[in-house]
């Protein structure tokens, strides 16, 4: 094993603020549906608002960095050893002494689950929040009314549907949260994967498949 450094600057600093800006816009958001009521109607709309624009133009640097980097590779999906990784998270984990059955590189950061799991996350989710937000967040507005309006109408659809869109998009984004936040503290130590990410630095090992090979 040996200490690498995984993750650069710019990359830590686009995982945490993105989820600062997700947090945020999942409070708002929910403040907004009415699920709870902690500042007025009208401040969490503006806010929201803020903070959509914000998390896209904070993605669109995103997706410059890493085609310009090639870190894009890191998320190309693969089902090599996808069983054991599931099975080493069901049940390995629970196991003293189980070994993690993806070694970690700074070539292969994310395990096969993680690829599939983020493939989902920047395919689906995050691209359906992106265009139902829009489209309702300008519904009405004076200067792009009549752009949006037609665009909705085309398709057959209407504000409410986009709305239910818009909400179940989030629902998937909580969820990804939820268990993005559980898998940060399946390492080992448990705080090994979250310090990777502030620091940059982490453990690095040769792939289970190499050491196979090799015996």
């Amino acid at each position: 094993m040996a200490r690498v450094y995984l993750f650069k600057r710019f990359e830590r600093f686009w995982h945490w603020t993105q989820a600062a800006l997700i947090v945020f816009l999942l409070v708002t958001g929910f403040d907004i549906h009415g699920t709870y009521s902690i500042m007025p109607w009208h401040d969490a709309v503006r806010l929201h608002r803020f903070g959509a624009w914000t998390l896209i133009t904070l993605w669109v640097f995103a997706i410059f960095w890493h085609f310009t980097t090639g870190e894009w590779k890191q998320y190309i999906p693969t089902t090599n050893r996808l069983i054991d990784v599931a099975n080493y998270y069901a049940f390995g984990i629970f196991k003293p002494g189980a070994h993690h059955p993806f070694g970690v590189t700074q070539l292969q950061k994310h395990n096969p689950l993680q690829r599939l799991a983020y493939l989902g996350l920047k395919l689906f989710i995050s691209p359906v929040l992106w265009i139902s937000g829009l489209l309702y967040m300008y519904f009405k507005d004076p200067f792009t009314a009549a752009v949006v309006q037609p665009i909705i109408h085309t398709f057959g659809l209407t504000l409410g549907f986009v709305a239910i869109v818009h909400t179940f998009a989030a629902f998937c984004m909580l969820l990804f949260f939820i268990g993005h936040v559980y898998m940060g503290f399946t390492g080992h130590p448990p705080y090994a994967y979250v310090k990777a990410m502030i620091t940059g630095w982490g453990d690095a090992e040769e792939d289970p498949a190499a050491q196979n090979e090799k015996g």
